[in-house]
């Protein structure tokens, strides 16, 4: 292992469970920002591994869910969702391809809400400073 991988590695592990999350989302919007470009590009190839990877990530969002809480199933529906879209745009290419900026959308908008959630919730556990006076 070269040391930029050992890096990279490192700095993943020592992430919160937040950042990871937001890493996940961040790399989801990557690959489908790459995956418009290569269809335009008509690298299928391309293409297609960047659709199969967004696809795992979803897949895997999927199983981190804690399903105690009652939003994990409205996030499951989603996530579910976007499988079966991506399923959609793989088959369609040229034809569905419109659909890769509204995925790329909802994934956007769920990984703003989840930083929101996040700082937040770290917010909560930070003591408000006081001012002093005197």
């Amino acid at each position: 292992m070269n040391a930029y991988s050992k890096y990279k590695e490192d700095s993943i592990f020592s992430m919160s469970g937040a950042e990871q999350l937001l890493l996940l989302f961040d790399e989801t919007i990557k690959r489908l920002t790459r995956a418009e470009s290569s269809l335009e590009d008509g690298n299928y190839d391309d293409f297609e591994d960047c659709l199969q990877r967004t696809t795992r990530i979803v897949r895997y969002l999927i199983d981190i869910l804690d399903m105690s809480y009652p939003i994990s199933f409205d996030l499951r529906r989603i996530y579910v969702y976007l499988i079966y879209d991506l399923g959609m745009v793989r088959a369609g290419r040229e034809r569905r391809k419109d659909e890769i900026g509204r995925i790329r959308h909802i994934l956007s908008e769920l990984r703003e809400a989840f930083d929101g959630a996040s700082r937040k919730v770290n917010d909560m556990h930070i003591a408000p400073q006081r001012e002093v006076r005197g």
